[in-house]
């Protein structure tokens, strides 16, 4: 029995005329998947994956290359998830392949000082304004709950301050008025948190200066961590005036501010958001692109803020696996490429040629649509804009984003299976994927 994603679909199917071209059918992928649901919680290891926001089941892949990524029952799509962020070059470029294996044949983990380790370092000191040093870690929730230890280790303070709709990893502190898996499951913060870990957290509203001085005020704030560009309430790309706002603010009453670039850093640019709209923190986290698709995280800012961590100072974080010679090597040939000039001019042009593209087919058939993009970062709502906050992305339209997610999906375009989800350009992404993205955007946007 074949399976398309429109046909487990059921209440969205009617409102769907005849497609103008094949659809896709996804038989070994519900196989699988159904296997998983009793093997694994939801059948996936991230929840976002198990497509709950847009209905049907998820596509399990099969391998990735360059732009494309091809599922088990042998489809191929044009892919603009790339991993949640990390295959900014492209999936399994050939060069970060070559040099991984060598270093595979090294060993995969040394739990021990390696030259990779100064090598990426350098890398990322060079070129992130608020980073004077870095300690590597396993993943972004992990470079977070580091960061904010040190936060309140180096103020004294226990408060911190973030926004409505903005994530920063799982840890308990952080899982209050949360965006993406959390926004995207209906879950307003997660069973199993203690009230105790959760009760000096803070939430202002984003792109709103005035909601950040009446929590700062107080002068007993360790830190305010914001995502310099949202992208776990959908894209939400903030003001230039907010950015400055909140540093002056923090300079005012004795905060620290952080940026969480675990999505932006060396997306939006290579020196990160901060770079891209010259707005410099004191403590920023990092993830994803730095890894070039192997686990990976980081935190990194002023030597003054970064002297506290063990063994240097009292404030204790550690993992066996960061800074592994895998993950080092991905990222320090990630960022070659990236480092090479105008690479980010192409990233934001491709990104603008299709968010335009998508608005003016949404617009052409009646569709209510905004949008925007910074580098290699986009998204766009159904609904009227501007989007400027979690409580703005919430009044789009899930239900007529999950019927697009369905139509884009049967013919070959993978999108992040949320609205509350940014989406990816790559260096691999070509004028002809683009213009074929659009082309079926049309005709899903006349349909649904």
């Amino acid at each position: 029995m074949k399976f398309t994603i429109l046909s487990l679909l059921l209440p969205f199917t009617s409102s769907l005329s005849a497609p103008t071209r094949t659809l896709y059918t996804y038989s070994e992928s519900a196989r699988i998947f159904t296997e998983a649901k009793e093997l694994m919680p939801g059948g996936v290891s991230s929840p976002v994956r198990a497509f709950k926001s847009v209905g049907g089941s998820p596509i399990v892949f099969d391998r990735v290359k360059g732009s494309k990524a091809y599922d088990v029952d042998g489809n191929t799509y044009i892919d603009y998830v790339g991993t949640w962020g990390p295959a900014i070059i492209g999936h399994a470029d050939d060069k970060v392949l070559e040099e991984v294996k060598k270093t595979m044949d090294k060993g995969t983990s040394f739990g021990a000082p390696c030259v990779l380790e100064n090598e990426l370092a350098k890398m990322v000191i060079d070129a992130v304004p608020s980073v004077e040093m870095v300690r590597f870690t396993n993943s972004g929730t992990e470079a977070c709950m580091g960061m904010l230890r040190l936060c309140r280790a180096y103020t004294s303070r226990e408060k911190i301050v973030k926004f409505e709709g903005c994530y920063h990893g799982h840890a308990d502190s952080f899982l209050v008025q949360a965006g993406s898996g959390v926004a995207t499951l209906g879950l307003p913060d997660s069973p199993g948190v203690p009230a105790s870990s959760t009760k000096s957290t803070l939430c202002a509203t984003y792109n709103d200066v005035g909601s950040v001085e009446e929590l700062l005020k107080e002068g007993d704030v360790a830190a305010l961590i914001l995502e310099p560009v949202v992208g776990n309430s959908g894209f939400i790309k903030p003001t230039k005036e907010f950015l400055q706002g909140c540093r002056d603010l923090c300079d005012k009453y004795g905060t620290l501010l952080v940026f969480d670039e675990v999505m932006t850093g060396f997306r939006v640019a290579y020196g990160g958001a901060q770079a891209y709209f010259g707005v410099t923190p004191d403590v920023t986290t990092m993830g994803k692109v730095i890894g070039g698709g192997m686990p990976v995280g980081a935190y990194g800012g002023r030597r003054d803020i970064m002297d506290l961590v063990a063994p240097a100072g009292p404030m204790y974080q550690a993992g066996t696996l960061s800074g592994n010679p895998l993950a080092m090597t991905a990222g320090i040939e990630t960022l070659k490429v990236l480092k090479q000039p105008g690479q980010h001019d192409k990233l934001e042009a491709a990104s603008k040629k299709l968010v335009d593209g998508i608005l003016a087919h949404a617009k052409a058939n009646g569709h209510a649509a905004t949008g925007g993009y910074a580098g290699g970062m986009f998204g766009f709502f159904f609904c009227e804009g501007p989007v400027t906050c979690f409580a703005d992305a919430a009044k789009a339209d899930m239900e007529k984003f999950g019927r697009w997610h369905a139509g884009m999906l049967e013919r070959g375009i993978y999108l992040a299976p949320s609205s509350y989800e940014a989406g990816f350009m790559s260096l691999a992404h070509t004028d002809e994927d683009i213009e074929k993205t659009l082309e079926i955007a049309g005709e899903v946007m006349a349909m649904i």
